[in-house]
């Protein structure tokens, strides 16, 4: 497998405890604001937890550009937001400070609309027509993916707006989970059914 970028950047950072953690810490932010007033850092993210487990969160200067699920391996992430994004990345928490906060407010049915900016470059045409309509859904609504298709004037385009929500690449925040089957059934989701039912469960409990 190939290694995320922040391990090329700063081996052992996140791992690292102790004394020497500390110092390597303290390296790694230098690096970070370094890249920064370099104009050298493309891409940043970090990791939170979440009732839904700990969510990668990636952002470029446009907004938050890649929201991905553990089980989707974050490294594996990375080193695809290397390939298609910029190699320029790295492990820039405080990038996501507002997205990280927002997230938490939503989790806690404190928040139920999301005001950071995003970065939709990783979904272009057909998916991007979807993706755009899911943001319109109403925070503890629904809607099916037949629904979803003729909203975007593709009333037969049902099985490509299913796969234009399953590789969202901004899911919870651009809501694919609200997008259901025709008889009301979850359908799929990249998170997990589970996943899907908690934040449905979430938004209706609200």
């Amino acid at each position: 497998m190939t290694p995320h970028p922040d391990r090329w950047l700063t081996p052992a950072t996140h791992t690292a405890d102790g004394a020497d953690g500390r110092v390597l810490e303290r390296l790694h932010s230098r690096l970070v604001l370094g890249a920064a007033v370099g104009d050298l850092l493309d891409v940043g993210y970090r990791v939170v937890d979440s009732p839904i487990g700990p969510l990668l969160l990636a952002a470029t200067g446009l907004g938050l550009v890649r929201v991905a699920f553990a089980t989707e391996d974050h490294d594996q992430v990375l080193a695809d937001l290397a390939d298609r994004v910029s190699p320029r990345v790295l492990r820039a928490p405080s990038r996501l400070d507002r997205a990280a906060r927002e997230l938490d407010e939503y989790f806690s049915g404190r928040r139920t609309r999301f005001d950071f900016a995003l970065d939709f470059q990783l979904s272009r045409g057909f998916r991007r027509l979807v993706l755009d309509e899911l943001t319109r859904i109403a925070y503890g609504a629904t809607a099916s993916y037949a629904e979803v298709a003729s909203a975007v004037g593709s009333p037969k385009a049902v099985r490509a707006t299913g796969t234009a929500c399953a590789t969202n690449p901004l899911p919870v925040v651009v809501p694919c989970h609200r997008v259901l089957r025709s008889d009301g059934s979850l359908g799929g989701y990249l998170g997990g059914l589970g996943t899907k039912r908690t934040l449905l469960d979430l938004e209706a409990s609200a």
